[in-house]
């Protein structure tokens, strides 16, 4: 059953200083930023307290005007080189953990400068607790009993829906609360931005205080935690190091500061190369970014209650679609007229079905992941359900095939053809499979959260092959295929972007530029560009590398 709301919505524009720029994927297929237009290079070097090349250490362009940048790191003799910079005034800044120095603000930028020199000297700073990744979080925050993992037991703040839509770092760490407050934040988290869950459900009045007490002992105004994480003797254990290689890796983001919501979910291209964002929790809109000149146009729903837009993607014929989690329901908006029509979705009980990420096959109908699979058909207007809960990737594969995975330990990985049949496929690992993409070939990869691994599934011979990822809990989440067949994918748990190469089993650790990577979803665009959206820190973006000479990322 559905029901079908529609409602134009008003064109509401945040324009930013226009950005002239253009990125092309140069001949290696790398992402590369080039441009024609003129640009200036910043360059320089960052030491340590000690006088040493400094290694590592992210040095930040911001746009003034549109908040913009572009985050680069120094290499092993702590040189680093911004390009194609266009004119506009900017603010320099590093960052690296337990470190500090001025930041150069008003640094103007003219259209005749090819090259501008800044160089950095650290001082000594203090770590803090929300500059450690969530697995450094998880070892050293304080336990509210004995802490004994090999029983499996965690604070709940754990093992709660809140470490799922975001971690410590950005939401609990930078300020102390009391005891009243943390419950009245999360409350909120729970009756506002989750859309309620009452008695019962996922976060009981019982698990709210459980939640509440956690906070008060971790993050409240009389934590006994240290001041600092490096005072504890177990933090130097658990810094990883990273290698020179993975230096060479440059991200340009876009700001979504001050939007409501749990921030952009995911971005993705359309034909005429916009980026659309879902704008998940309280958010109720989604958002269009034109990359070339920093512009987001906003198409929001017209009430307030919570509708949890988890999932948006582009159409082939211009439109988007979008999930609407808890109201059960998928939306389509069409950009030019601002029109939306939603159609919602209830089981023989009359609860909404949920819906989670969605996807639009090459007949045009919508599939959406949740309990159970849905496909929409546009024609008719009608919804028809396969029984496989507790999907939650989706993607659209070869031959009409569409793949999702089951997000439980024993989670198999589920195949609907275009006939309608449905196949299950068990991995050899129970890491319970989490998000996953079809490559040019037919090869299914996915992410398998729980179990640490990328796997590999050939629908041919309907076989398995599994590749352990790096470090303690690297947790993969979001995974995306570049052009190379270079499989990427980011720690949920370590908060690092990481590259496999299939052919050899070698994985590349990144450094991110915040201490919390909250990516869900990376989609490739037309110019072989990695997206990404990190909700946590309020952004979307992409990935490229600086230097086209390093042989490791040569394509297979």
């Amino acid at each position: 059953m559905f029901r079908a709301n529609t409602f134009n919505l008003l064109r509401i524009n945040r324009s930013f200083t226009q950005l002239s720029e253009r990125f092309l994927v140069c001949a290696s297929s790398l992402f590369l930023l080039c441009r024609p237009t003129p640009a200036t290079t910043i360059t320089g070097s960052v030491k340590g307290p000690d006088g040493a090349p400094f290694m590592g250490a992210f040095v930040i362009a911001e746009n003034s005007q549109n908040k913009m940048t572009i985050s680069v790191l120094t290499d092993k003799q702590g040189h680093y080189h911004i390009a194609n910079l266009p004119p506009a005034t900017y603010t320099l800044r590093t960052r690296a953990i337990g470190y500090k120095s001025d930041p150069r603000p008003d640094v103007r930028l003219a259209s005749d400068q090819k090259t501008i020199s800044f160089n950095f000297v650290l001082q000594n700073g203090t770590v803090r607790w929300s500059d450690l990744n969530t697995y450094q979080g998880r070892m050293l925050l304080p336990k509210t009993k004995e802490h004994d993992l090999a029983k499996g037991y965690q604070d709940p703040f754990f093992t709660s829906c809140m470490i799922s839509c975001h971690s410590f770092q950005t939401q609990w760490a930078t300020a102390a609360r009391d005891e009243d407050d943390w419950r009245d934040r999360v409350k909120y988290m729970r009756d506002v931005i989750m859309a309620g869950e009452g008695e019962g459900g996922t976060m009981s009045d019982q698990k709210v205080e459980d939640l509440v007490a956690y906070l008060n002992v971790a993050f409240g105004i009389d934590s006994k935690k240290l001041k600092s994480p490096a005072d504890m003797p177990e933090y130097k254990a658990l810094v990883r190091p990273f290698s020179e290689r993975a230096m060479d890796i440059a991200y340009v983001e876009y700001d979504f500061a001050g939007f409501k919501g749990l921030g952009p979910w995911s971005a993705v291209e359309d034909k005429d190369g916009m980026i659309w964002i879902p704008y998940y929790g309280r958010g109720n809109e989604v958002v269009r970014l034109n990359p070339r000149t920093a512009e987001l146009t906003r198409f929001p729903l017209p009430f307030e209650k919570t509708a949890g837009i988890h999932s948006a993607i582009p159409a082939p014929d211009g439109t988007v679609w979008f999930t609407e989690v808890p109201l059960g329901g998928i939306a389509h908006l069409n950009p030019v007229t601002k029109e939306i029509i939603e159609y919602r979705d209830t089981g023989p009980n009359g609860r909404p079905i949920g819906k989670h990420t969605v996807r639009v096959d090459e007949s045009g109908n919508i599939w959406s992941s949740g309990g159970p699979i849905t496909r929409f058909d546009p024609e008719t207007k009608e919804f028809a359900h396969f029984d496989t809960p507790g999907t939650y990737g989706n993607v659209v594969g070869k031959n009409g095939d569409e793949w999702f995975t089951v997000f439980r330990n024993d989670g198999p990985i589920v195949r609907i053809s275009k006939s309608g049949k449905l196949s299950k496929f068990y991995p050899p690992t129970k890491g319970k499979p989490q998000r996953l993409q079809v490559d040019s070939d037919g090869i299914v990869w996915f992410t398998e959260r729980v179990g640490g691994k990328i796997g590999r599934f050939d629908p041919k011979t309907e076989t398995f092959k599994e590749f352990q990822l790096p470090g303690p809990e690297p947790s993969p989440y979001a995974i995306g295929i570049d052009r190379n067949h270079m499989i990427w994918y980011d720690s949920h748990e370590q908060d690092v972007v990481g590259r496999l190469n299939p052919d050899t089993g070698e994985v590349i650790e990144y450094p991110f530029p915040h201490s919390e990577i909250s990516m869900r979803e990376f989609f490739l665009d037309s110019q072989g560009r990695m997206w990404y959206a990190s909700s946590s820190n309020n952004r979307v973006g992409y990935f490229y590398f600086q230097d086209a000479g390093d042989g490791g990322r040569q394509a297979k």
